[in-house]
C-alpha cells in the first residue's frame, strides 16, 4: 500500500503528529523500531510542563513553548491523561544566582509567561516548607505543571489509531530510497511506501536524516539519571523545584509526579548512543547530593527505583523543525530536547503547516473524534460504582498488583485496546502494574500469564521489553 504520510518514530512528537494528521483525509503509517510506543525519550523524562521562562525570546523554541502549555493541557483533557498544574519554582542560593533569576524573570515576561513572580527565600518557604533555609530567592511559575510522558504518548497514538492511523512496531529502518515516493525498508525486510516522510526519530533522527539523503544536523545524546521515591514521600513538596539552570540543562529537580511519587533528577551527561541507559554510582550520587541541597529532608531510604532517560540535544540549541532543502517531501522533527514534551502539540501543529507548504491540500474528516476513553476510569470510581461495575465485569474484582491496586480487568483492557500492550513493560506503562514498592515482584508472573493467554503464545515467548528480553526459559524440571 502507498501511504500519503509515513512517520518514523512513535514517541510523543511522532504520536501527537499522528493524532493531528488523523484529523484529515490522509492515509498515515507510524513506524517504530521497538516493540512498543514511547520507548525512547518519551519513556523516561521528568514529565514537566515547562512554563516558558527559559527559551531565548524570539526563538522558535520560545514561541512553541509559550503556545504549547495550554495546548498540552487541552489535549491531555481530551485524551483523559492525568495532568496537574502544580506550578514550579526556580531556586537560587547566592547573590550571583539571584541575578540570574532576575534575568530569567525578564526573559519569561518577554516570552509572555503569565503571573511570574520573584519570591524571597522566606516567601518561597511559606509555599514550600520543606525547602532549604539556604534558598535566597525563587522564581515562581504558576502555569507550569506535571504530566506522565508515556501515558500521554500512548493515549495520543491510541487516539490516532482510533481515527485510522496504522502503527507498525518492530520496524527498525534499515534503508530509505526516494524516487517518486519514499520506499522505507526495515531490518527484517518489510517495505512501506509513502508520498511524504516525517522524521520524528528522537535520538536517531540525525541517522534517519542521513539515510534519507539529508544529513543536515547532528544529535548529541545526553543521559539523565533519576531516582523515584515511594508515594510516602510524594507529598513532601507540591511544586516542581528547580535550581538555577546551567549550560548543561535545567539541573536537578525535586518534583511530585501525577501518580503521587517523588522524582529526583536528572543529570546531563553526554553519552555515545541513545541506547546508553545505565545508571552509575557517580550519577546517582550527584542526584542525591543536589536534590538534598534543595530539600534537605529527602528520605533516600524510600527510593524504589532508579533509571536513565536519553534526550536528543541538537548541536546548535534549537529544535530542528524544517522541510528538507535537498529531499522533496522530507520533513524533519529532530533534536527535540527540553521543553519538547511541553511543546508536543504545538510542534505537531507546526509540522502540519510545513506539510501544507509542500503543496498538500488537507481536507478535514467529518467524523474525526479527538476524545479518548479514560483508561484509568475504574480506579476513579467510588466503592459503590466499582461494586456495580464488577458485577458486570468480574475480572475487575481481581487485584493483580497490590502496590498500585491494579485489577485483572484493567490489564486485559490494555492488552486489547489501541495500541495494545505486548510485553511486561507495555502493561506497566499503561496500568502502573509493577511500578510500586515491590517493582513487579508479586504481579509480574500473573501479568505474564495474562499476556501469554491473550496473545496465544507460550509463556516462554513473553518478554519484558521486546525482542530477546525473555523472562523464563521453561518449566522447572524441563530445563536442561
Amino acid at each position: 500500500m502507498l501511504y500519503d504520510v509515513l512517520i518514523v518514530g512513535a514517541g510523543v512528537i511522532g504520536g501527537m503528529l499522528a493524532r493531528e494528521l488523523s484529523k484529515y483525509q490522509l492515509s498515515v503509517c507510524l513506524l517504530e523500531k521497538e516493540n512498543d510506543v514511547a520507548c525512547g525519550a518519551s519513556r523516561a523524562n521528568s514529565g514537566i510542563v515547562h512554563g516558558g521562562y527559559d527559551p531565548i525570546p524570539g526563538t522558535l523554541k520560545a514561541k512553541l513553548n509559550t503556545e504549547g502549555v495550554e495546548l498540552l493541557f487541552r489535549a491531555a483533557e481530551e485524551l483523559h491523561v492525568p495532568i496537574k498544574r502544580n506550578g514550579s519554582m526556580v531556586c537560587a542560593f547566592n547573590a550571583d544566582e539571584n541575578r540570574h533569576l532576575e534575568q530569567l524573570y525578564i526573559r519569561g515576561q518577554r516570552n509572555g509567561v503569565p503571573e511570574l513572580k520573584l519570591l524571597s527565600g522566606d516567601e518561597a518557604r511559606a509555599l514550600e516548607p520543606a525547602l532549604s533555609k539556604a534558598v535566597t530567592m525563587a522564581l515562581h511559575v504558576p502555569n507550569a505543571g506535571i504530566v506522565c510522558p508515556y501515558d500521554l504518548t500512548i493515549a495520543a497514538i491510541g487516539n490516532a489509531m482510533d481515527n485510522g492511523v496504522e502503527l507498525k512496531r518492530e520496524f527498525a529502518v534499515a534503508e530509505i530510497i526516494k524516487n517518486d515516493v519514499f520506499t522505507v525498508k526495515s531490518c527484517m525486510g518489510e517495505i512501506v511506501q509513502g508520498k511524504y516522510l516525517f522524521n520524528c526519530a528522537g535520538g536517531y533522527s540525525d541517522k534517519i536524516a542521513q539515510m534519507a539523503g539529508d544529513p543536515c544536523f547532528h544529535v548529541i545524546p545526553r543521559a539523565g539519571e533519576y531516582m523515584l521515591l515511594d508515594k510516602t514521600e510524594g507529598r513532601m513538596v507540591s511544586h516542581t523545584l528547580f535550581q538555577v539552570p546551567t549550560q548543561e540543562g535545567k539541573g536537578i529537580l525535586v518534583s511530585p509526579t501525577v501518580d503521587g511519587n517523588l522524582l529526583l533528577g536528572p543529570t546531563a551527561n553526554i553519552v555515545e548512543t541513545p541506547e546508553s541507559r545505565d545508571t552509575t554510582p557517580v550519577g546517582l550520587e550527584t542526584v542525591s547530593r543536589l536534590a538534598a541541597k534543595t530539600v534537605p529532608d529527602v528520605n533516600f531510604r524510600q527510593v524504589i527505583t532508579s533509571f536513565t532517560g536519553i534526550r536528543a540535544t541538537g548541536d546548535h540549541g534549537e529544535f530542528v523543525l524544517q522541510a528538507s532543502e535537498k529531499v522533496p517531501g522530507l520533513i524533519h522533527a529532530g533534536a527535540i530536547d527540553s521543553p519538547g514534551l511541553t511543546c508536543c502539540v504545538s510542534i505537531a501543529r507546526y509540522l502540519v503547516e510545513l506539510l501544507k507548504e509542500q503543496g498538500v491540500a488537507l481536507q478535514a474528516k467529518e467524523n474525526w473524534n479527538g476524545m479518548r476513553a479514560d483508561s484509568h476510569a475504574f480506579r476513579k470510581m467510588s466503592i459503590e460504582e466499582k461494586n456495580r461495575y464488577i458485577q458486570e465485569n468480574p475480572s475487575y474484582g481481581k487485584i493483580v498488583c497490590r502496590c498500585e491496586t491494579v485489577t485483572e480487568g484493567e490489564i486485559l483492557a490494555v492488552i486489547r485496546n489501541n495500541p495494545p500492550a505486548r510485553d511486561l513493560d507495555g502493561v506497566k506503562r499503561r496500568t502502573r502494574s509493577g511500578m510500586g514498592r515491590c517493582q513487579g515482584g508479586f504481579c509480574g508472573p500473573y501479568v505474564m500469564d495474562l499476556l501469554a493467554k491473550e496473545m496465544n503464545v507460550p509463556m516462554e515467548s513473553v518478554t519484558k521489553s521486546g525482542s530477546g528480553s525473555y523472562m523464563v526459559t521453561g518449566k522447572i524440571g524441563e530445563v536442561k
